[in-house]
Order: structure tokens, then sequence, then C-alpha cells
């Protein structure tokens, strides 16, 4: 979120380029995904180091769903596809990433 926050106040462009970046990113990861419908979803953040706070961090769930929505894989983001939420934090300082579980609602 400082990021988002940092982007947005030094260039009016600068949280839209960060925001379309990062969702075609997810987007391109995801485009061989199944659709689903109504889904939990589990996201690991696997961050080099401790420095930033676990709110700040997990602002990127945004550009996650976007993400989904954009490949497809999603009809929306809202409450009707989306259930919970879970958020869990690990440090891995050789090879930080985000992993996400989707669990589909029957």
């Amino acid at each position: 979120m400082n990021e988002i926050i940092k982007a947005s106040k030094s260039h009016p462009m600068a949280y839209a380029n960060m925001k379309k970046d990062y969702t075609a990113l997810v987007m391109i990861r995801a485009q061989k995904l199944p659709k689903i419908e109504k889904s939990d979803f589990e996201i690991t953040w696997y961050c080099k180091d401790k420095r930033k706070d676990k709110d700040n961090i997990m602002t990127g769930q945004k550009f996650i769903f976007d993400g989904l929505v954009k490949a497809g894989v999603m009809a929306n983001d809202g409450w009707g596809e989306v259930g919970s939420v879970a958020h869990f934090f690990q440090v891995d300082k050789e090879n930080p990433r985000v992993e996400v579980v989707i669990r589909e609602l029957g």
C-alpha cells in the first residue's frame, strides 16, 4: 500500500501504470486456469523480509482479483464471486512470491 500511495503522489499516471502492470502479470499467469464461479481464496505472501507491514502487503489482492477477471477466469470480483479471503505471510529471502489457492464453492 505504501508503494501505491507513493506512486499515486509522484505522478498522476504512476498508480495507473503500476496497476496495469501487476494486473497484466496476474492475467498472463491465469489465462490457462479454468473458469470459476464463487470461490474462497487463500493468498500466501512470501516476502524477502519483514520490513513491510502485512496490511500494506495484502493490498496487492486488488491486482490478483482484477487479473483473474481480465483473464476471464472470473466474471467479476464482487460479492457474488469472491467468498472468503484468507491471507498468510511467510519469509523467503531467496524466492519472494505470491501463491493463491482457489477453492470453488459448490
